[in-house]
């Protein structure tokens, strides 16, 4: 394919990580002639299953769309695989249901997206570009962040291959191995904190006859006050079911008759849909999982290393911007490479002073809408402000915007949502 930035100064740029927000940043890198080596430390995600306990589904926004739309893809993902959910479908524990729709003014929605499907729709765009290299089976084992030299080891043969590059971006997620070096670097702030709850999936398999077993264009919630159980649409028509709450509840539910008497009195109505034998086999066929937010600034080290994504700032699933917030770090990169013509020093700096306090901002949102989710929303005053929010938005949508509709509907950077949200509650 030919280059798309007409720019000489061609740099080589080593990207740690070949997940979503790795791939995606390989492809922007491509389309401006930069030459990007793909590392990843997993095989090619196109050859091996969906690992038992990483969740396959997960909820594009605007803000990721955005990102998507700029190499090309986002019309596939929203109009040939995404299912649109419109509203929550709140379960109460005796079974009924009833509907909080996202934006009862224009019925904007977000989208139900395959993780897999989507890693491999940017790895097979990122193949239009023969200035992409991939390498899987790849661990850093170690990098010199100031010369740009990394070190990986190649699993399958247990061979080390050093390289020397222009550029270090570690995409690789909340455990990043470029992340652990940038530590090593004076004046570097990090903070990770784990909160008591964990998280196990489940599955509502799709019908005999190959349907929906529950309304499919919404996120279905079972809120029960200090935990609660959420429902995805897949596109094979079942259901990924992810049940959150405090580690000691998981390990008290150690039988099986705790367990059925444990959904029977919170999640009535899920038995039929799960199966009882299914909901045994897979509570205990896996363990809960931690959920950790990270925090760290800056994500550079001078003008050869930067981290974005979840390396950057990992935050808890629960407003649903982990995936849109790593993909808004790519296109708010390609901005910048544009703003200041691939300067790098510029474009590091000015990415590192500026995006961390609105991902600062997302993470405390994330951390809140947890206990939205799990008990605010069935409370008679959440009911009563979302009500008042959502007229104020009809009758005024340029002057009062609700927090959930900054947050997913609009690529308002995440600290002024927040701002936003003071002002409306003291008003």
């Amino acid at each position: 394919m030919a280059l798309q930035n007409g720019n000489t100064k061609k740099l080589d740029i080593v990207i740690v990580g070949g997940g979503l927000v790795g791939s995606l940043e390989a492809i922007y890198l491509a389309k401006r002639g930069h030459h990007v080596s793909l590392y990843e430390y997993r095989e090619d995600l196109r050859k091996t299953p969906h690992v038992r306990g990483r969740s396959i589904n997960l909820a594009l926004s605007v803000r990721g769309r955005k990102a998507l739309k700029g190499v090309g893809v986002e019309d596939h993902m929203v109009n040939e695989h995404g299912i649109p959910m419109r509203a929550r479908m709140i379960h109460r524990p005796d079974g009924t249901t009833y509907p909080i729709p996202y934006d009862a003014r224009t019925n904007q929605c977000i989208y139900s997206v395959g993780r897999n499907y989507l890693n491999n729709i940017l790895l097979k765009e990122s193949e239009k570009y023969d200035n992409v290299k991939k390498y899987f089976n790849h661990k850093l084992l170690k990098a010199n962040l100031q010369n740009g030299s990394l070190t990986f080891l190649k699993t399958d043969t247990k061979e080390t291959v050093d390289v020397t590059t222009d550029l270090i971006i570690g995409a690789d997620g909340a455990f990043s191995a470029v992340r652990k070096e940038m530590m090593k670097q004076p004046l570097f702030d990090f903070s990770q904190q784990y909160i008591e709850h964990g998280y196990l999936e489940l599955c509502i398999p799709a019908s005999e006859d190959g349907g929906f077993l529950m309304p499919p264009n919404y996120l279905h919630i079972w809120p029960r006050g200090t935990f609660m159980m959420i429902a995805l649409p897949n596109q094979d028509c079942s259901w990924t079911v992810t049940l959150f709450m405090p580690f000691k509840n998981f390990k008290d539910i150690d039988t099986e008759e705790k367990l059925l008497s444990f959904f029977k009195q919170y999640f009535p109505d899920s038995i039929t849909l799960i199966g009882e034998k299914k909901l045994i086999q897979d509570f205990f066929g896996g363990s809960p999982s931690p959920l950790v937010t990270v925090k760290c600034r800056p994500y550079n080290v001078n003008d050869k290393a930067l981290i974005i994504g979840d390396a950057a700032h990992a935050v808890v699933p629960f407003y649903g911007q982990g995936m849109n917030a790593g993909f808004e770090d790519c296109s708010i990169l390609d901005e910048l490479f544009q703003k200041h013509q691939d300067d790098v020093p510029k474009i590091f700096k000015e990415f590192s002073e500026t995006r961390w306090k609105d991902c600062f901002a997302i993470s405390d949102l994330a951390m809140y809408n947890y206990i939205e989710m799990r008990d605010l929303v069935t409370r008679p005053s959440y009911l009563i402000r979302k009500t008042m929010d959502d007229f104020l938005f009809w009758l005024m949508p340029d002057f009062w915007v609700p927090l959930y509709n900054s947050v997913t509907f609009t690529t308002m950077p995440y600290s002024q949502c927040v701002k936003n949200r003071d002002w409306q509650n003291k008003v």
